[in-house]
């Protein structure tokens, strides 16, 4: 899939101090890019209520992102508490 990423998301890894969260977090966006289809992407959940936002678990933080056709764009990767005050 193809993917990209918002100045918010990486504004909101700027942020972030923990390494093993980071790395993990680099995993995930490699997950991504590999997959084919929505459904080979762990952790995967659809937003209630909107058409093409999705959250991915990691840990204590959430990744928010919107797909459109094939393009997965990476918006907020927040901690839990915060991620839908922010997103969507």
């Amino acid at each position: 899939m193809k993917v990209s990423f918002e100045a918010s998301f990486a504004r909101d890894l700027r942020g972030i101090k923990d390494k093993s969260l980071l790395k993990r977090a680099e995993l995930v966006i490699a997950e991504v890019k590999a997959a084919t289809a929505l459904s080979e992407i762990k952790h995967l959940v659809k937003m209630h209520g909107y058409a093409t936002l999705y959250r991915l678990r990691l840990g204590d933080y959430r990744i928010g992102i919107e797909v459109i056709e094939d393009e997965v764009i990476f918006v907020r990767i927040l901690h839990r508490k915060d991620i839908y005050r922010y997103f969507p």
